[in-house]
């Protein structure tokens, strides 16, 4: 089986075209590939898919064989491959996704994609929406008992579950530490990403994140997307904002009632091909 590995700001995965063969068991394959002992290893395998509804279709499977709705970083990558591989030579497309309809906008220099600005969409905000067991009304610097100690938190479906944090200090934050806990914490029926957020200034932020299915990643793109909506919610920052995380920075604009855009890198690390026994 043909492969390459990609990785948007160190949140890796192992891209497969698809196209003509959709008949694999794809959980089962996440788990193989996505072993970083024994497989290829990344944090989700991005499937190239044939679309009656859009250009093309994204499946995004985790490590341990969950499927998501959506993947920031993992869409970046998926267009610049798409463009480089010569799948669709278009700088504007669509992709079908379990989020919806995705439609980034590629930058290019030489051939080759420098930046990707993915439109991704508007936040859900509304708890039943998430979703999030509880009354009514919108989930903003909301108190949520987790084993005993209660933390404050703000949550949005941005394509998939957010939950975040603000922190004083990142540096001294471990996501594995808290993060499975609120991830499977008993108001989130379907689980949560947790991001752990630190506000540097009202155009800046600095973001770790728990992902649902992959654990700690050293990126998130729905995170750092749904951490400026949180921000801006919270009166932290304004509606535009770099995300920094441990391999670099995202450029996020939320338009309120409107859209996220994401502007930011995908790199394409190696090529080859597994054998699937």
């Amino acid at each position: 089986m043909n492969f390459t590995k990609m990785h948007g700001l160190g949140n890796d995965f192992i891209i497969l075209n698809q196209l003509a063969d959709t008949q694999q068991d794809y959980v089962k394959l996440a788990q193989i590939l996505c072993d970083r002992n024994t497989g290829i290893g990344g944090d989700g395998i991005l499937l190239i898919l044939p679309s009656t509804i859009a250009d093309i279709k994204m499946r995004i499977l985790n490590i341990d064989g969950s499927e998501a709705e959506m993947c920031g970083n993992g869409i970046r990558c998926f267009a610049k491959y798409l463009y480089e591989h010569d799948i669709l030579k278009k700088t504007t497309f669509s992709v079908e996704t379990k989020a919806g309809i995705i439609k980034p906008s590629l930058q290019i220099a030489d051939q080759r994609v420098k930046q990707i600005t993915i439109d991704m969409g508007q936040p859900i905000l509304e708890r039943d929406q998430i979703p999030m067991i509880g009354p009514k009304g919108q989930v903003i610097d909301e108190i949520l008992d987790v084993a005993g100690q209660e933390y404050k938190i703000t949550s949005v479906l941005m394509g998939v579950p957010h939950t975040m944090l603000f922190v004083e200090d990142i540096t001294a934050i471990d996501p594995s530490v808290l993060g499975p806990k609120l991830e499977k914490h008993h108001k989130f029926p379907q689980n949560t990403n947790v991001n752990f957020v630190q506000v540097i200034d009202k155009h800046t932020i600095k973001v770790k994140t728990w992902e649902r299915g992959a654990g700690a990643t050293l990126a998130c793109g729905t995170g750092c997307c749904a951490s400026v909506v949180a921000s801006y919610l919270n009166d932290f920052t304004e509606d535009t904002v770099d995300v920094q995380v441990k391999l670099g920075t995202l450029h996020i604009e939320y338009r309120p009632n409107e859209s996220v855009m994401m502007t930011g890198s995908a790199i394409e690390v190696f090529s080859g091909i597994y054998d699937i026994k």
